[in-house]
């Protein structure tokens, strides 16, 4: 086995010396750090805009003298229904008539910080290994404290519901104890003797509207500390609600930035080079300058983009001006990805979590090992990237569909040398994002050629431009290696992953408007506990150990839908069933010997199987088991799936998930379909090859997703639960291939160990 380090660098066969100096040491820089930070005065304040006839209750609600209530939602709507689940939520506590619910996207404010998602992502940045845990508690409220200031307004890791449900709540019981106040002081009773229900104030007999007191309202002072309404008579939480978006997007009104139109607006599109470290050399601009149509050519170290009365005439010229690009380094290929990913894993690795001792479990023992490749994984979203900038005299307005609004406006800001004050964003719905809305090169250059023509300007990807350009979901090579007891069981097991640092690339982007390929090879060779997460799996099993092997591919590569997540529990899921049939058991017996920490899990996977009939994964079968969590929430499948003449078929998906509460049954079940979707799509295509730099792929057409007529028949069950929600977005993304996989198994007999779905060997 390769040399392996713990994650701040130490040869794991001895551990790093922790004195008590180096201790006191981090303490104390710690505790400066959290005092510090507590004396810094600051005070936040709702920055809404009202109009005349509305008023502002806090950060969270607005309501109008007509009756309507403005929900503000900090989160990126991305078809993930963002915009009914937070304003149903407040609804209920309100005691609001849905009816009269409207939603407004928040601005940028440090209100409306993601803490959850710097949280969950901290091991990337500030690793815990061989840290006190008051050290580590301290970190976690810096980069907290950082993150609020900041104003780091992440729409990621499924965590809108989860780090805004609290807040969302709190805010409209603020709001329901003034509308009360404001109504007990009418009828001279004590407010909390009043309640709301269905947008009035009700007291015995008496009720008033909203509207009636909300002007009064608004000018009182809300009691120190919450006070939730205790029960609901029709309470809305938990109902399947139509979503507040759906109308619009049915009737086509909902605008997208592609739908932005302007006073003397034109259209710009883009031409970018190779992969990696490139630069513009020529163009034809004669030939290029007699295109018809073409307004303006904008020329950019890295890019050109012309500028015409519409998208095709601007498109259309950049043929004629034929640019030249130059790339310093290796091209990135596909074979040279490979190469890479291979040498990685044969290389050092970080340890980044261990459970018992795995050296020694396995010493002098048999061990059974397999490897696994998954290939680079696209966005591919319905909306390229599109942007509309407009210069002004204060400045520049900029309409984008953006997961990280103000890391946006600083990009923006800094590439056009405007202070950021003078940038204003209009975040926009996104036709879908899988987390591609957090690349915010499409604005930057909007806001570039904008000011260059001196008029508003849409910039709109082509789909070419987009598939090429766009960093991929990292591809990833895995050797998992176990020893066996003598009941065939998982006695030890190391997943060795071979993988770029993508939280780190990420990171230097997003908050460092790093170019992707500085960025790339800035992350090379630093552990990511990130780029391996949902290795360290729910089964019991006594010794077990995750390695990352970071891998120098030469591609940028980006978050995307399930994140790690989604390769991992291709790993675990199939060798697990690999070593269920090499022990001659049941898959699903396997896997329940070993849930016995996991109860919750193991519902789901006991209930799936019931719900599919399972056969108990006999040849011939076509049944195919796999079961994850992640984010709070746990998802078993089963799959039928198998070989037809038209190539793979998948017959059927059954998927049983428990995420805590529900918000909206309906919401969440169409989240899970779409990952399941999302996931089969990502099983038997979503990606491309690389030769010379770029993507050989330029169409959707190209990229082998499958069709409606191979969508299989799918069955999505929630347990029902009490627990805090849990995640619901990517959930449905990790448990695809390998239930395929394992079900293509027991239907051929041949393992497939690799993403796209393939038997070729690796």
């Amino acid at each position: 086995m390769s040399g392996i380090r713990d994650i701040v660098g130490n040869d794991k066969r001895r551990l790093p010396q922790v004195s008590r100096r180096s201790v006191l040491v981090g303490a104390t820089v710690a505790g400066g750090l959290a005092l510090a930070w507590t004396v810094w005065p600051r005070e936040y304040r709702p920055n809404l805009t009202a109009a005349p006839d509305e008023h502002i209750f806090n950060a969270f609600l607005k309501i109008g003298d007509d009756g309507h209530i403005s929900a503000i939602v900090p989160q990126c709507e991305m078809g993930q229904g963002v915009t009914t689940l937070l304003p149903q939520i407040m609804a209920d506590e309100l005691g609001a008539d849905w009816r009269t619910i409207a939603v407004e996207t928040a601005p940028i404010s440090p209100l409306y910080a993601n803490t959850l998602v710097v949280d969950e992502d901290s091991a990337a940045f500030t690793p815990r290994s061989f840290v006190p845990d008051f050290v580590a508690d301290v970190r976690s409220w810096a980069r907290r404290e950082w993150a609020v200031r900041h104003a780091v307004m992440l729409t990621a890791n499924s965590s809108s519901v989860r780090m805004f449900e609290g807040p969302c709540r709190e805010a409209a019981a603020q709001a329901r104890a003034l509308l009360t106040m404001a109504a007990a002081r009418r009828w001279d009773v004590d407010w909390e003797s009043c309640d709301t229900q269905d947008g009035f104030v009700l007291h015995g007999k008496k009720r008033l509207r909203f509207a009636e007191v909300a002007a009064a309202a608004a000018l009182l002072e809300p009691p120190a500390e919450p006070v939730f309404r205790s029960s609901s008579a029709d309470p809305l939480y938990g109902k399947d609600l139509t979503r507040l978006d759906l109308p619009a997007k049915v009737d086509g009104s909902a605008n997208f930035a592609g739908d932005i139109r302007l006073p003397d607006m034109v259209f710009a599109a883009i031409r970018q080079g190779p992969l990696g470290a490139t630069v513009l050399k020529s163009i034809d601009r004669k030939r290029g300058m007699a295109s018809p149509g073409l307004l303006h050519v904008v020329t950019h170290e890295r890019w050109i983009a012309t500028v015409a009365r519409n998208w095709w005439a601007a498109n259309r010229a950049l043929d004629r001006f034929a640019p030249r690009f130059e790339t310093t380094g290796p091209a990135i290929s596909s074979e040279r990805i490979d190469s890479q990913l291979k040498a990685a894993l044969k290389a050092d690795g970080y340890r980044i979590a261990s459970v018992g001792d795995v050296g020694e479990a396995m010493e002098g023992r048999r061990r059974v090992s397999a490897e696994y490749l998954v290939a680079p994984a696209l966005h591919a979203p319905i909306e390229t990237r599109t942007a509309t900038a407009a210069p002004d005299r204060e400045g520049l307005r900029v309409w984008v569909a953006t997961q990280a609004p103000a890391q946006c406006r600083s990009a923006i800001a800094r590439a056009t040398g405007l202070a950021e004050s003078a940038v204003t964003l209009f975040p926009m719905m996104a036709g879908g994002s899988f987390d591609a809305c957090l690349d915010h090169s499409v604005a930057v250059q909007a806001a570039v050629i904008a000011r260059e023509v001196g008029r508003p300007v849409q910039l709109a990807w082509s789909r070419a431009e987009e598939i090429m350009r766009m960093p991929p979901r990292a591809p990833a090579r895995a050797r998992m290696t176990a020893t066996l007891n003598a009941a065939g069981g998982i006695d030890a097991l190391v997943s060795r992953i071979a993988v770029p640092s993508t939280n780190h690339e990420f990171r230097d982007r997003l908050f460092d408007n790093m170019p992707a390929d500085v960025a790339q090879r800035r992350a090379a060779g630093k552990p990511d506990a990130a780029a391996v997460e949902g290795a360290g799996s729910s089964y019991a099993i006594p010794n077990h150990a995750v390695d990352h092997c970071p891998a120098d591919i030469g591609l940028p590569t980006a978050r995307w839908r399930g994140n790690a997540d989604s390769y991992t529990a291709f790993f675990t899921e199939c060798f697990v069933d690999e070593m269920a049939a090499r022990a001659g058991i049941d898959a699903l017996s396997y896997r329940m010997a070993m849930l016995g920490d996991a109860p919750l899990l193991a519902r789901c996977l006991l209930t799936a199987t019931s719900l599919g009939g399972w056969e108990g994964g006999l040849s011939g079968t076509a049944q195919g088991l796999a079961c994850h969590s992640m984010r709070g929430s746990h998802i078993a499948l089963m799959a039928t799936a198998r070989q037809s003449e038209r190539g793979l078929q998948v017959e059927q998906l059954v998927a049983v998930v428990d995420a805590g509460r529900l918000v909206n049954p309906a919401v969440a079940q169409q989240q899970v379909e779409g990952g399941l979707i999302f996931g089969l799509a990502a099983a038997v295509g979503a990606t491309t090859d690389y030769a010379g730099g770029v993507a050989t792929a330029r169409k959707l057409g190209q990229l082998g997703l499958p069709r409606l007529a191979q969508s299989p028949r799918i069955l999505v069950e929630f347990v029902e639960s009490d627990r805090e929600p849990g995640g619901l977005g990517e959930i449905g993304v990790p448990v695809v291939a390998p239930a395929i996989a394992n079900a293509m198994f027991a239907a051929t007999g041949r393992r497939i160990r690799r993403i796209p779905l393939s038997a070729q060997p690796l």
